[in-house]
C-alpha cells in the first residue's frame, strides 16, 4: 500500500496512455456491442471485485435491457505487482444454472484468472459464458482465452487507473496511466 504522498509522486511520474475521452468512447462502443449480442438473453452479469467495480458501474448504466447482477472476488495479485496463486474469496450467490453469464473485469493480462473464472462458471451450470474487459493488455504470448468484448487495448506495461491499481492506489482515476520505464514504486 502506498502512502498518499507516494501515490501522488507515482501519478506525477506516470505517463497518460488512455485519456478520459477515450475511456468514454470505449464504454459507449462496448455497451452497444454487448446490447446487440446479449440484449435478448436476460444475462447474469458478474463483476470481478475489486478491479472491475469502476468499469461495471459505468457500463451497467449504458445497458438498456433486463439483466441480473452479482459479483465474484478472485485474485492472483492481491497487493503484489505480479500474479501469484489464484485465491477465491467470493463466488456469486445467484444460481448460474442455465444462465447466460457475462463476466466483467478491468484488464485481461495473461488471462489465467479469467480462464479459471470461465471454468468455475461453466462447472456451476452456466449455459453460456462471455467476458468483457475494459482493457486487453498486448503481451507477447498466447492467452488461454480471448475476451468477447474489449474496451481498449493497452501496451504490456504496468498500468493503473479506471479500476486498475498501483499498490492499492488510483483505481478511482477516470483515465489510464502507465509507469514509466524504471519508475520506482
Amino acid at each position: 500500500m502506498l502512502t498518499p504522498e507516494k501515490a501522488k509522486e507515482v501519478l506525477q511520474g506516470a505517463e497518460l496512455i488512455c485519456d478520459e475521452a477515450t475511456v468514454h468512447a470505449a464504454l459507449e462502443r462496448i455497451a452497444a456491442e454487448i446490447s446487440q449480442r446479449l440484449g435478448d438473453s436476460n444475462p447474469l452479469i458478474l463483476s470481478v471485485m475489486g478491479g472491475a467495480v469502476v468499469f461495471s458501474g459505468h457500463l451497467l448504466t449504458r445497458l438498456n435491457f433486463p439483466l441480473d447482477f452479482d459479483y465474484l472476488h478472485v485474485t492472483r495479485y492481491g497487493d503484489a505487482t505480479v500474479g501469484g496463486g489464484l485465491q477465491w474469496k467470493v463466488f456469486p450467490q445467484t444460481s448460474l444454472t442455465g444462465r447466460v453469464v457475462l463476466v466483467l473485469d478491468d484488464v485481461l493480462d495473461e488471462g489465467h484468472t479469467m480462464a479459471a473464472i470461465r471454468q468455475r462458471v461453466i462447472e456451476a451450470g452456466a449455459a453460456q459464458f462471455f467476458c468483457a474487459v475494459f482493457a486487453d493488455k498486448n503481451i507477447d504470448c498466447a492467452k488461454p482465452l480471448q475476451a468477447d468484448f474489449v474496451g481498449v487495448e493497452l501496451p504490456n506495461r504496468y498500468v493503473f487507473g479506471y479500476g486498475m491499481d498501483v499498490k492499492g492506489a488510483w483505481r478511482n482515476l477516470p483515465a489510464i496511466y502507465a509507469l514509466k520505464q524504471g519508475q520506482a514504486l
